[in-house]
């Protein structure tokens, strides 16, 4: 017995230290001390060994088992070792190769305008608010003094889930909201995503984006809507840009205007960009009709107030100088990264 158990570590000594992989060292520790291995067949014939030559021979057991798993946990370490060695070498790399540039992305154009106009009317005091594009159609056109045979609430004008509820053709709803949940003073600017019926082309899209602004307080005239807006139109476009207003008529507004701006780009003498007019349209303002405040409980005999409202696709073209709005949508990164 005890000779079998030298053979076995000189056999055990002798394979593991020819072992070159750890698959093939797993290999040979079940061989020498698995369940089924040779140091366990010599432990379990203990029994037929005298009674007084068992402590002698289960210690030696004991000491060979240990010395094989010492060996076994040296070479694991040894080839382990090489091992990582091999993979680093197969896998360096080559430092002196330029790197792979990875490239940035960075706002949407039309997203970029939406915050350059809204830090241009929070600095002015305008609080931003938000509301539904799920709109109750009272919210929409009655409460903005539409009633219901007038020509905006044409069932082809819009998209309707049901006669009292559509998509919002306009933010001015959120306005409304704004004027039935608070009190005057009222300062607020509601940018957003609105629906109309409208064919696709160069200038148009069933959806797009608009930003409106309204005030309410004491005193508030046709002077305070053409300084907010003169104001916003130099810091969109530059120093020299000058507003004008043309009569116009808006339910909501009384009076009611068109406001344009001098083209930024022809400074009014005439180009391909204003059409020969030295202006561009950019937008619609006037003072809130006093049924609209009325409607929302606020007393026009005290308070007054003026309205406006804006595409920001607009505002991108002009902005830009893009003559196709479909450019805005297309998700073509040519034009997205010119922005």
């Amino acid at each position: 017995m005890k000779e079998k158990l030298q053979n076995i570590i000189k056999a055990a000594q002798n394979e593991l230290s020819g072992a070159s992989a750890s698959d093939a060292l797993e290999q040979l520790r079940v061989k020498y001390l698995g369940k089924k291995g040779e140091l366990t067949a010599i432990l379990r014939s203990m029994g037929a060994v005298p009674a007084e030559e068992r402590p002698a021979l289960g210690q030696l057991a004991n000491e060979v088992r240990e010395k094989i798993e010492n060996i076994i946990s040296e070479k694991k370490e040894q080839l382990k070792s090489k091992e990582l060695e091999n993979r680093l070498g197969r896998e360096s790399i080559d430092i002196t190769l330029p790197a792979r540039r990875q490239p940035l992305g960075h706002l949407h154009p039309l997203t970029q305008v939406e915050y350059d106009m809204r830090e241009i009317f929070i600095d002015m005091g305008f609080e931003v608010v938000e509301g539904p594009e799920v709109e109750l159609t009272y919210n929409n056109f009655d409460a903005l003094n539409a009633p219901k045979d007038h020509p905006s609430r044409d069932m082809t004008d819009t998209f309707y889930f049901n006669p009292d509820v559509l998509l919002r053709t306009q933010t001015s709803p959120v306005q409304v909201r704004a004027m039935l949940e608070k009190k005057p003073p009222l300062r607020i600017i509601s940018p957003g995503r609105v629906y109309r019926n409208d064919e696709v082309d160069a200038t148009h899209s069933p959806m797009f984006h608009q930003m409106e602004g309204l005030v309410v307080d004491k005193n508030v005239t046709m002077g305070d809507l053409k300084g907010v807006l003169a104001e916003f139109a130099v810091k969109m476009f530059g120093a020299d840009t000058k507003t004008r207003f043309r009569p116009h008529n808006f339910p909501f507004t009384e009076p009611s205007a068109e406001v344009d701006i001098s083209c930024f780009v022809c400074k009014g003498e005439g180009c391909r960009l204003c059409k020969g007019e030295g202006w561009i349209e950019l937008l619609g303002a006037g003072l809130v009709h006093p049924n609209v405040l009325r409607g929302c409980g606020i007393d026009p005999d005290i308070y007054s107030g003026f309205a406006f409202g804006m595409g920001i696709e607009r505002v991108a073209m002009c902005k830009y100088r893009i003559d196709d709005m479909r450019l805005l949508f297309e998700n073509d990164i040519r034009f997205l990264s010119q922005f």
